[in-house]
């Protein structure tokens, strides 16, 4: 199905252009058509889940719910697309977890560095979309900011860091020129272990790591692919400081106007597209690492010692102290629900 679902894509037809069956159980509602969207680069993770979920409803439900998808910044960047699924001008966005925090200040949580480091995707997978405690705060957050929460698609990647210094240990983040999200809490990171975490739009970071005016940035290994960044980048770090987390997202007013086996279909959808693309992330990591690597980069992993240091240096336990406060308390119940 995935596919099928981009070749339609790649030829121009959308994903969920597909007779529509009227005699199925979906036959009797009004036929509805959902507007998604992202601003991944081409070929990321939140494109394939978008798009995947797009072609499950419209099979589900015989073409009678379907989701007119575009991705790759079509209808702006994750901000724009954030602040018109929260006024109802478009239903879905699928996007990190990094922008949401100016919409859901509770999703700060993400932002603890090296939280899940040290855990395997199926037990993070457990916190972040099973039914307990951390689950249901972030849902009602989702809820209060005018959102219903779909779905956070992860396998244990994270975001690592490029540079054009060799990042051997932590002494050589040391006054690192590096461009980062302009999102505070990723900012105070940096500083923390001695790195000049510097907010760059995105479309101007590969000229400024290609001239020198930055030493390095920070993304998922398919992201740096994307944008070639093997072409002006000596050396590739699994920092993983960052889970690499997607979220699908729907505006909650749209969601609670579906009719309940629309809503059931959709969730169907989401849930599908999980357990079709969870076990594909890691290959889809790796596999990108090594075309980073054999573009020229050089790979360097880390035992756990390293995130031990950074987590004890006084910046970074007080910036958990910060976006424990952030996230009322929700810093302490992850950290507590991904250990038990």
């Amino acid at each position: 199905m995935l596919t099928i679902c981009l070749a339609a894509c790649a030829a121009g037809e959308k994903p969920h252009q597909q007779p529509v069956d009227e005699t199925g159980p979906y036959g009797g509602l009004e036929a509805v058509e959902l507007i998604g969207a992202d601003s991944t680069g081409k070929g990321a993770a939140g494109q394939l889940l978008g798009e995947l979920v797009a072609a499950n409803v419209a099979e589900i439900t015989g073409g009678k719910l379907t989701i007119d998808y575009h991705p790759n910044g079509d209808l702006g960047g994750d901000a724009d697309l954030l602040r018109q699924a929260q006024d109802g001008d478009i239903d879905i966005v699928v996007c990190q977890t990094a922008p949401m925090v100016n919409f859901i200040p509770q999703m700060a949580v993400f932002d603890l560095p090296m939280a899940f480091a040290k855990y395997d995707g199926e037990t993070i997978d457990g916190v972040l979309n099973g039914a307990n405690e951390f689950n249901a705060a972030l849902r009602e957050a989702y809820n209060n900011a005018g959102y219903h929460l779909l779905g956070f698609m992860q396998n244990g990647t994270y975001r690592l860091t490029t540079a054009n210094v060799n990042l051997s240990d932590l002494s050589a983040f040391s006054a690192l020129q590096i461009r980062t999200m302009e999102n505070a809490n990723h900012m105070a990171f940096w500083s923390a272990i001695g790195a000049e975490p510097t907010p760059l739009a995105w479309a101007e970071v590969y000229i400024a790591l290609q001239n020198g005016t930055i030493d390095a940035q920070e993304n998922a290994a398919d992201t740096c692919v994307g944008a070639n960044f093997q072409e002006v980048q000596k050396y590739l770090a699994c920092t993983n400081h960052i889970l690499y987390v997607n979220q699908m997202l729907i505006n909650r007013e749209t969601y609670e106007g579906l009719h309940p086996s629309y809503q059931a279909a959709l969730e169907q959808a989401v849930s599908d597209a999980l357990d079709e693309l969870n076990p594909r992330l890691k290959q889809i990591d790796e596999d990108n690492k090594k075309l980073l690597a054999d573009g020229g980069m050089t790979l360097i992993e880390y035992d756990d010692s390293l995130f031990d240091s950074i987590l004890a240096l006084p910046g970074v336990q007080k910036l958990y102290k910060d976006i424990d406060y952030q996230t009322d308390g929700l810093a302490t119940l992850l950290t507590e629900s991904l250990e038990n």
